[in-house]
């Protein structure tokens, strides 16, 4: 029984209604061609999803899935202004931080229903942690498929030439912290190479920063979203220690340097279990995946967390939700774990993600992903997100020179966003 017929014949069981596109009428006749957008363009990513989206069409056939790459910088605004004008993909990966924004405003079709009436699909799987920000009134708007913490990635051979510790032997000496790891980067950068990168920064995605400066205890805003947390005592400590480091001691890459540690040009870099595609494929360096340093507060984790929905006004919504499920369903989950924490509470163990990620050791799942995911905060979100990032960044400006005062920018920053979170 193909996907279609087991849908129409579960929901009939459950006394559910479905519409015309779900008992086969249109998909059986009309070739449907799906376009999700993504903000990845990576090899090894798009093969997987081809893989899965082949996997799809040969149980139905006459519907194929494109997969759409939109620049990472602005895509949300890109994925936006094609909703705007007419042309909404059928599906779209979503940033945590824009949740409350699609799943507010109605521009994604609902899921859970049509989810429970797929015969094993096991909705009840996906933790209600991983749900929370994806749904409204019990509602699942959007799967959320990558729940991944913030590490940090090491080039151990350009810390060990540089006379540095590791961040293994620091971890082993109970010393893994943040001052301790600058002090390394700085070691790497007096030796002719870069220190820390915070990847996909840039000096422009300021929320990126949130896996350092969570290690003070400072976030953007409070819980409730109405005060701006960037002149708080413990975010101006934070952004002193990132504006001494990039500045003074050369810890981090200034502006304008474009640095990749994935071509072994730096020491460390923060980013997530995804961008392990990227180590060289031969042994180009030595290379290590550890947590966070600890910060002010101690250890912690932050998760970036990433949704894909059906949007309401794509053409083929159905046909969309059908394979969002195929997409999400167990076996799928298991497989995109390589790159992409799931949140499905099967598949949260070491054997999983052993399976996927070969490069990754047992310690390095265990202790850097696992419990990256069971300890971890997501990066905050707002409504009208996309207009308070763009403030924010614009006010951060004036703090990417040399001879910035810190507490006065930082003032500024809240001076210029405050009116926004009280919305």
């Amino acid at each position: 029984m193909n996907r279609i017929a087991q849908l129409k014949a579960t929901a009939a069981l459950a006394g559910i209604m479905l519409p015309l596109a779900f008992s086969g009428v249109a998909w059986a006749h009309d070739a449907v061609n799906l376009r999700m957008t993504t903000w990845s363009a990576n090899e090894a990513h798009m093969a997987l999803f081809n893989e899965i989206a082949a996997a799809y069409t040969a149980e139905n056939p006459g519907v194929t899935v494109t997969f759409e790459p939109l620049p990472f910088d602005n895509y949300t605004t890109t994925l936006t202004t094609q909703i705007a004008g007419g042309n909404a993909p059928d599906l779209a990966w979503i940033f945590e931080t824009s949740a409350q924004d699609f799943v507010a405003s109605g521009a994604l079709a609902p899921l859970t229903d049509r989810f429970n009436a797929i015969e094993g699909y096991n909705l009840a799987d996906v933790t209600e942690g991983a749900r929370a920000l994806w749904q409204r009134d019990g509602q699942l708007y959007a799967y959320p498929f990558s729940t991944s913490p913030f590490a940090m990635f090491v080039n151990t051979d350009l810390i060990t030439a540089a006379g540095a510790k590791t961040p293994a032997e620091m971890i082993a000496a109970g010393e893994w912290t943040w001052d301790n790891a600058m002090a390394s980067a700085k070691a790497v950068a007096d030796a002719g190479k870069d220190g820390i990168i915070i990847r996909d920064f840039n000096y422009q995605n300021w929320q990126n920063l949130t896996a350092f400066f969570r290690g003070w205890g400072a976030d953007a805003w409070s819980a409730d979203g109405k005060t701006c947390g960037f002149n708080t005592p413990e975010m101006v400590e934070a952004m002193t220690a990132f504006h001494t480091g990039i500045f003074k001691d050369g810890s981090f890459p200034g502006p304008g340097e474009n640095v990749d540690f994935f071509t072994g040009d730096a020491a460390m870099t923060v980013t997530q279990i995804s961008r392990a595609s990227l180590l060289p494929k031969e042994d180009a360096f030595g290379w290590d995946l550890v947590p966070l340093p600890a910060g002010k507060v101690g250890t912690y984790s932050v998760v970036g967390q990433a949704g894909v929905g059906a949007l309401a006004s794509g053409k083929n919504v159905d046909a969309a939700v059908d394979f969002l499920a195929f997409w999400t369903n167990e076996a799928n989950s298991a497989k995109l774990a390589q790159f992409f924490p799931p949140a499905r509470a099967a598949l949260l163990n070491t054997e999983t993600f052993t399976a996927t990620n070969p490069l990754l050791s047992a310690e390095q799942i265990e202790t850097v992903v696992i419990n990256g995911i069971s300890t971890g905060n997501v990066v905050a979100g707002h409504t009208n997100y996309a207009q308070i990032q763009q403030t924010i960044r614009a006010s951060l400006d004036a703090l990417w020179v040399a001879e910035a005062d810190v507490g006065a920018v930082l003032d500024n920053v809240c001076s210029s966003v405050s009116p926004l979170l009280m919305r």
